[in-house]
């Protein structure tokens, strides 16, 4: 121990920590001397203790350093055997955490050597941190900019300060495109320069090359380096430049170039040296995986944007479906299930004068936003004619020649099945567009398919609908409706069978409640398989 340093000063934080875990956890009497010049042994451990020597009947043991003195660990109240082993696990701890504070300290050198560079890099961590992050700590996207930069500003900031360190006259940052094209000026400070974007493979930009190559360049500035690509703002032969790619390395991919980082020109005269390359691939290598978290940020709120764009639609479009609870959910079910968000399959019901009940379904060829545009005008244009028309083929005649443009237009078809139930004169009326999952089961358990009497809407153009009229007991027969979503899927390679499986199934059910009925439709095995059709189904019993 040199004159004036006390115990504090020698022991680092870490060994009295631990010596301390020993003391406390075994119950052990710790004490640790060093060699002095002085004192012979000067005592360290345990802080602010004076003691003269170690004691003739303890332990002692010898600790040695890396660079310095061996120490002596003493451990007071007997030479026993698990003092002994306890004593050589601590020796071992201590020699490791010495050589532990010995690389500390030599780093630390190293550090404070490179303070600037250190310095700026920490600056720019900082200033990347400042981006907006894919997610919040509350799990939920970043959604505003408020005190955060944002990705042009912090480059700018980047550049001011590598330009300061590095004394360069003008630095600039260029990103690719989402194309893979070209590159764009994101920041630029200093003198003025090319802001126009770049084409990644020209071969006379310097900018180019290297996104190209993947690697830096350095370029002196002398004339007789005119025939190589130049800065992309300079004459030729005028500066010095270093350009280095910003490359990002996926955790589960090969490295890609996303973007190139310039300086030109040095303030104090003096070429860039491969130090300064270093220094400036380090910074492009954080801007780099700046750049992909701020791909990342805009690809991640673009999702939620749609995502909740989808989930409006969605919530827009299951609410301009009629709910059996307005009806009279005794009577009635009713359930549609899209394939996407939205989708084009509707059905709607109807009480029209007279106590006749209405019911109509409909399945348009596509689904998606188009089916459900085509959907949302249908049910609009239902809801008019059903309501002034006198009978089921009127109110077809009168949608299909409302929705021919659209149909023509978006080059899609329309199944539709509207029947009228009165119960009085124990009849079905209907007329059917196309449509054919349309049945009237029997209160003996007869199936009777109510055939389709009409082409699909927007098949062949203007059509002059017609209509049929069955029998209909009010107590025990239903009325069954369907998409070919429902059933398609049901039996592997076998349209009619998956049919024949959804007619069985509300056959065996016929006297269950018509919301069990319909429960019981989705639920059918599907094997596993995914269904990629809109899929609905329609049980009324009046």
């Amino acid at each position: 121990m040199t004159p004036g340093q006390t115990a504090r000063e020698i022991l680092p934080e870490v060994v009295v920590d631990v010596l301390d875990e020993f003391r406390r956890a075994f119950l052990l009497d710790l004490h640790l001397w060093r060699p002095s010049e002085t004192e012979g042994l000067s005592h360290l451990y345990p802080l602010g203790e004076k003691g003269g020597e170690p004691r003739p009947d303890s332990f002692s043991i010898t600790v040695p350093t890396r660079d310095g003195p061996e120490m002596t660990l003493e451990i007071r109240g007997g030479a026993n055997e698990p003092v002994r082993s306890a004593s050589m696990v601590i020796r071992i701890a201590l020699e490791h955490l010495y050589d532990c504070s010995e690389e500390i300290r030599f780093f630390t050198y190293e550090v404070s050597e490179r303070y600037e560079e250190i310095n700026l890099l920490y600056s720019i961590s900082e200033t990347l941190g400042s981006l907006p992050t894919a997610c919040r700590a509350d799990g939920l996207p970043w959604r505003s900019g408020r005190n955060r930069f944002q990705l042009g500003d912090a480059s700018r900031l980047i550049l001011t300060e590598v330009c300061d360190v590095m004394a360069a006259r003008r630095g600039s940052l260029w990103v690719l495109d989402s194309g893979g094209k070209y590159l764009h000026l994101v920041a630029s400070v200093g003198e003025e320069g090319r802001e126009t974007p770049i084409t990644a493979d020209d071969p006379t930009a310097v900018t180019a090359k290297v996104f190209r190559e993947g690697r830096s360049l350095i370029l002196t500035g002398n004339r007789d380096e005119g025939d190589r690509p130049r800065p992309d703002d300079l004459p030729p032969g005028t500066e010095p430049v270093l350009s280095v790619p910003i490359r990002y390395t996926p955790p589960d991919s090969d490295p890609r170039t996303v973007g190139v980082l310039n300086l030109i020109g040095r303030k104090h005269g003096g070429r860039f040296t491969a130090s300064d390359q270093k220094l400036l691939a380090a910074i492009a290598s954080q801007v780099g995986a700046a750049l992909e978290n701020n791909r990342l940020v805009r690809e991640s709120l673009e999702r939620e944007r749609v995502t909740r764009e989808l989930e409006l639609a969605h919530d827009l479009q299951m609410k301009l479906l009629p709910t059996a609870d307005g009806f009279d959910p005794e009577r009635v079910a009713a359930r549609v299930e899209p394939a996407e968000s939205v989708g084009g399959d509707f059905y709607q019901f109807f009480r029209i004068p007279g106590d006749r009940y209405g019911v109509m379904i409909g399945d348009v060829s596509s689904h998606g936003f188009p089916a459900a545009l085509i959907m949302a005008l249908s049910m609009s244009a239902a809801t008019i004619y059903a309501s002034q028309a006198e009978s089921p083929a009127h109110v077809l005649q009168e949608m299909g020649n409302s929705l021919t443009d659209e149909l023509e237009s978006t080059e899609m078809y329309l199944t539709l099945f509207y029947g009228v139930v009165d119960p009085h004169r124990g009849e079905l009326l209907y007329a059917n567009a196309g449509h054919p999952h349309a049945f009237a089961i029997r209160g003996d358990g007869c199936a009777e398919r109510l055939e389709a009497m009409d082409p699909p809407m927007g098949i062949a153009g203007n059509v002059d609908y017609h209509q049929r009229a069955v029998n209909w007991n009010t107590e025990l027969d239903l009325l069954l409706l369907f998409t070919d979503g429902l059933s398609d899927d049901l039996v592997e390679g076998s349209r009619t069978a998956g049919e024949r499986q959804v007619v069985e199934q509300v056959i065996g059910l016929r006297d269950r409640p018509v919301s069990e009925v319909v429960d019981s439709l989705f639920k059918l095995d599907r094997g596993g398989g995914v269904t990629t059709d809109d899929r609905t189904a329609v049980v009324l019993r009046v």
